[in-house]
């Protein structure tokens, strides 16, 4: 899977005023993604991401959105977990099931969690890779594995559970890798795809707010066309698009050519 990481990168910068904006334009594109893809191939595979960021575009699939959601042929999977219990307060599976997923009509069984609860981390990886590789397994190297993954960015420019200067980052085999030491609270290890897990997608959309992620968000864009392990998102790759969804704070450091608003 490492020549996925050599793809081009296709940015596309929305800027919105604040994140509830951002949140529907990206609910938009998750219903017309899901549609086109169970229309063009029966199923819509979808990588979601945790945090406080999505809890706003988790809140609206659930709810007024649900509806337009081919539930039915959606299978969800996970970019990184914590180490820890699915009941834990810390847990990125816990905290979409108690906002979002466990409201809409989807099978437990298309949801697919990274199991942070095995030890050692090493174990849960394996684990995980072993479940992609039976369900959404790549015909070739460069084939699409997921089609559309959700992604956010911390302060410090990591994605998913990809840290600055990490040896995740130099992963170009497994699709899954457990993170002994995380960059952010909680500091507790992780479990986390790889670039090239995250390459074999048809589209990548990084949903960002706040202006503590300005600075993160001024260097993913300005590092050069092979990215930057400081940062580690500039590094993000996919066989489509990757597209960037931004409230007003978060893309206050962009030059003025890139952050158009749109209004919503």
């Amino acid at each position: 899977m490492g020549a996925a990481l050599v793809l081009r990168v296709e940015r596309h910068v929305h800027v919105y005023r604040d994140l509830g904006a951002a949140s529907r334009a990206v609910a938009d594109e998750v219903v017309r993604r899901a549609a086109a893809s169970v229309t063009e191939r029966g199923r819509f595979l979808f990588v979601i991401s945790g945090g406080r960021t999505p809890v706003p575009l988790f809140r609206l699939l659930a709810g007024r959105r649900a509806r337009e959601m081919p539930w039915a042929n959606t299978e969800v999977f996970f970019a990184d977990e914590r180490c820890v219990p699915p009941d834990d307060p810390e847990s990125n599976f816990g905290s979409a099931w108690s906002r979002f997923l466990s409201k809409v009509p989807i099978g437990r069984s298309r949801i697919h969690r990274m199991r942070g609860e095995l030890r050692p981390p090493s174990r849960g990886a394996a684990d995980y890779s072993r479940r992609l590789g039976s369900l959404v397994r790549p015909a070739s190297e460069l084939a699409d594995r997921f089609d559309l993954v959700l992604l956010g960015i911390g302060p410090d420019g990591h994605t998913a559970s990809l840290f600055p200067r990490a040896p995740a980052l130099r992963e170009r085999r497994r699709p899954v890798v457990a993170v002994a030491h995380a960059g952010q609270p909680p500091f507790v290890p992780r479990l986390t795809l790889t670039y090239p897990a995250l390459a074999s997608s048809r589209e990548i959309m990084f949903l960002v707010s706040g202006r503590d992620k300005a600075t993160a968000v001024r260097a993913t864009f300005r590092s050069s066309a092979r990215g930057n392990s400081t940062w580690p998102a500039s590094r993000v790759r996919s066989n489509g698009p990757v597209r960037w969804f931004l409230d007003r704070d978060a893309a206050s450091s962009l030059p003025a050519s890139i952050r158009t608003e749109r209004r919503r």
